[in-house]
């Protein structure tokens, strides 16, 4: 989870490379019109990201009958998002990648390909509730390496 450019694709598909989980990149699973809306620069309102974290949360819970991990880039920015993808009695570790402003700009405007703008990223900063002492989570400083993140987080799992 975190904020737009704070790498959770590059660590997700490294996680998944590492650990063998099914991987779901939460992007692909808005509705189109929350796609357009961030495309044209407009940030996304609590009702726009229900159905958008419902899919989310229906995607984790077919892995959980299948008795899978499951690896889900979500941006997860508030509290009540994360509560929604623990609705269903789900209990997933949020891996919380955060980093400066000026890093994360940095990010966004190299990236190609990609239909969030950069001028998102102070609403999304201002949307970001970092998660609490009793959620279950794995903060980490997104500027160090993405190996570094991925061994962290591995051993950090093991550790649960």
């Amino acid at each position: 989870m975190g904020v737009s450019g704070s790498g959770k694709t590059t660590i997700a598909l490294g996680l998944q490379n590492e650990l063998g989980w099914p991987y779901q990149e939460g992007d692909h699973l808005h509705p189109s019109h929350n796609v357009e809306k961030m495309a044209a620069g407009t940030p996304l309102t609590d009702e726009d990201r229900w159905p958008w974290l419902e899919r989310c949360r229906e995607w984790m819970e077919n892995c959980a009958t299948r008795h899978s991990g499951a690896i889900l880039t979500c941006s997860a920015l508030k509290r009540i998002y994360r509560d929604q993808l623990r609705a269903s009695g789900l209990n997933p570790v949020f891996v919380y990648l955060y980093s400066t402003q000026d890093a994360l700009s940095q990010r966004m405007e190299k990236r190609k390909g990609h239909y969030m703008p950069a001028t998102l990223l102070p609403s999304q900063l201002q949307t970001l509730e970092p998660p609490q002492q009793d959620e279950l989570s794995i903060a980490i400083d997104a500027a160090a390496s993405p190996s570094q993140i991925i061994a962290t987080v591995i051993h950090k799992l093991r550790t649960l």
